[in-house]
Order: C-alpha cells, then structure tokens, then sequence
C-alpha cells in the first residue's frame, strides 16, 4: 500500500476512534504472524504441517496414543510462550492507556494481548489461551512454565500433579464448545460497541466471526486491517490492506498526537 493512501487512511480511522465511546477490536492469526506464531490456514501454516484430526477433543480425550501426539505436537509447534507482542498489540494497548479500549475479541491462544500491556478481564479469548493446561478432574490450571519443562524431560502425557487427573492445554479443540461465558460476554459487548476495529482476519471462522457482524448489525462502524479480503469488506467505513503492525502503529500515533499525548 502507498504510504499516503495508509497515512490517509490511518487519520480517517483515527477520527472514528477519537470519535467512538466503545470500541472493541476483534484479533485474529495475521496480527500474531508479525510475531513469529505460524498461521493455521495459509500456505506453510499449522494445518500444512500436522493433520487437524490430531486436534479433535474427542480423540484428545478417548485415544491415549492420540493424546500423546497432540501433546507432542503442542511442544513442537504451538508453544509460543517465548513470543513477543509486535507494533499492532503494542497500538492496542497503546489505545487502552489513552482510554479509548473497551476491549479485546481475539481468536488467538497466544497470551500477546496480556504481555502487550492490555489487562486480561478486558481481553475475551474465544479459542483459549496455550499459555495454561486445566486439569479435566479437580480444574486446578497450570502456567506454561510449569508444564514445558515436563514435556522437555521427556514426559509424553502430562498429569495433574494433585489428583493425577487428565490434562488438557486450555485451548478449544475441534468439536469443542467455545466457553460460554468468555463467549456471552464477549458477544454482548460486540453488540454494545459503536466501533469495531478487526485486525488479522479473514472472518471465515465461526461462531467466532459473529462477533463483527453483532456490532455492525447493533449499529457500530467497522474498521478492518487486514492483508486479504474478508466477507465484510463492503461494510467497512475503513478498509487498509496493509500489516497489521504498520498500520496501528500509524493509527495509534495519529489518535495520540490528536489528543496531545
């Protein structure tokens, strides 16, 4: 994208934050990308490596051979508590701290929103969060940090060390229910937004992509930053194809000097 047509883009973008009582952004893959965090979907992502049926809850939770290859899976591609939040998370919360977030909707597991600087009760995780594993019995949760280091001595299928009870990487899996109240909260503040800013993704996942149609059918602008198309495009009052990283930076730059910080 031309620098002037993103620097024109970016102010418009920035008026209707300035502009907004309620904004919501809602995040998906392309904005982690920028960190190192591999896609699922696109060419030499996840899915092109490993076979999503290794990633159902059903055989996760019945196949005790299948469990131990998610596991290892898990430790081999997705464990990404080394990443670092990019120049987008760093804009998001950049807009927190003057005041103008309501909050975070992301599709994401990887815990970059929190290390950003956005506080976690503002942040709705709809997938979940890798940087914990639940016990399935007692629910005691266990950090990341807890659990790499048994994975790394070599122990295939971790346990609950309290109860000895199955352990699961608190992340939705397929054929697994989204969690409800993360979900309820997350659509009913989608629905009360005046503002929806969506970064880093195409919309096609559900019901997770429902939360950019509530608040355009409640009444909120739409502002998307994202490098293809998405099946919202048309509604957008501001459309950028750019990175997600260039393009908040340049909208969080411009809401700050607008308001003289």
């Amino acid at each position: 994208m031309d620098s002037q047509d993103l620097d024109a883009l970016a102010e418009k973008a920035a008026d209707l934050i300035l502009e907004s009582r309620k904004l919501v952004v809602f995040t998906g893959a392309g904005i982690s990308t920028e960190s190192g965090i591999p896609d699922f979907r696109s060419p030499g992502g996840i899915w092109d490596r490993f076979d999503p049926d290794d990633f159902t809850i059903d055989k996760f939770l019945n196949n005790p051979e299948s469990r131990r290859k998610q596991w290892h899976i898990l430790k081999e591609g997705l464990l990404t508590d080394k990443a670092l939040p990019n120049p987008a998370h760093d804009a998001i919360a950049e807009l927190y701290r003057l005041d103008k977030l309501d909050c975070v909707i992301t599709q994401n597991i990887d815990n970059l929103h929190q290390k950003a600087g956005v506080p976690g009760d503002r942040v709705f995780e709809l997938h979940g969060n890798m940087q914990w594993a639940i016990c399935l019995e007692c629910g005691r949760r266990y950090p990341l940090d807890e659990i790499k280091p048994r994975l790394d001595r070599g122990e295939e299928i971790p346990d609950c060390e309290e109860c000895r009870g199955m352990l699961k990487p608190d992340i939705v899996m397929f054929g697994e229910q989204l969690p409800v109240k993360v979900l309820e909260e997350a659509s009913r503040r989608a629905m009360a937004s005046d503002l929806c800013i969506v970064i880093g993704s195409t919309l096609v996942v559900y019901p997770a992509a429902l939360m950019p149609i509530y608040a355009v059918e409640s009444g909120a602008k739409l502002v998307i930053v994202n490098l293809s198309s998405t099946p919202m495009d048309h509604q957008a009052a501001v459309l950028i194809r750019a990175k997600a990283g260039e393009a908040m930076s340049k909208i969080a730059q411009k809401v700050k000097e607008k308001v003289g910080r």
